[in-house]
């Protein structure tokens, strides 16, 4: 809790975490689960990138379409990341 004393910028809540992870209980409930290992690892994988394009204001379909049409307009995600943990060092955030 004191780490906030130095980082101002840190949330005083995980809030954001908790949803993430009651969004993801909730659309496993609703589907019934996945039926194999195989499945349950493309399942955590899809929702890995819509929560990532989300957090990036991507859109997650704009960003499947780029990528599966192998366009290339949109950068990759960990491209993306890396500029905006930088810009946040940068500024101070």
């Amino acid at each position: 809790m004191l780490l906030v004393l130095d980082h101002p910028e840190l949330p005083l809540h995980n809030n954001p975490a908790e949803l993430a992870a009651s969004t993801m209980v909730q659309r496993r409930n609703i589907s019934y689960a996945t039926q194999t290992e195989l499945g349950t690892k493309a399942w955590d994988i899809f929702m890995s990138l819509v929560a990532t394009t989300r957090k990036l204001g991507i859109s997650f379909f704009e960003y499947m379409r780029d990528r599966i049409l192998i366009i290339l307009n949109i950068p990759s995600l960990g491209s993306l990341i890396r500029l905006k943990y930088s810009s946040h060092l940068l500024l101070g955030l």
